[in-house]
């Protein structure tokens, strides 16, 4: 089936650098795999994976203050005092 895409000129290829993982979250066994893969990685590294109020702050997409007031919106959780340790760094 991709090859036909592929020779209609629908498909884009790219190749995976080194260092990426590709998760195939197509069955409840491998969104487990998929789940405790990114829990291990977030654990070892201290780092969230797909914060999107890290990448707008990054980017400059957002202010400071701007995300200091998104953040604040969030629940009390750890993805909230992950997100307000980001000023603090």
């Amino acid at each position: 089936m991709h090859r036909i895409y592929l020779e209609r000129g629908q498909l884009n290829v790219e190749m995976i650098g080194r260092g990426v993982a590709w998760l195939d979250t197509g069955t409840p066994e491998s969104l487990i795999e998929a789940s405790t893969f990114i829990h291990a990685i977030e654990k070892r590294q201290g780092l969230k994976i797909g914060c999107p109020e890290e990448v707008a702050l990054q980017q400059g997409f957002l202010s400071p203050d701007e995300y200091r007031a998104s953040v604040s919106q969030l629940p009390n959780c750890s993805y909230r005092t992950y997100c307000e340790s980001l000023l603090r760094s």
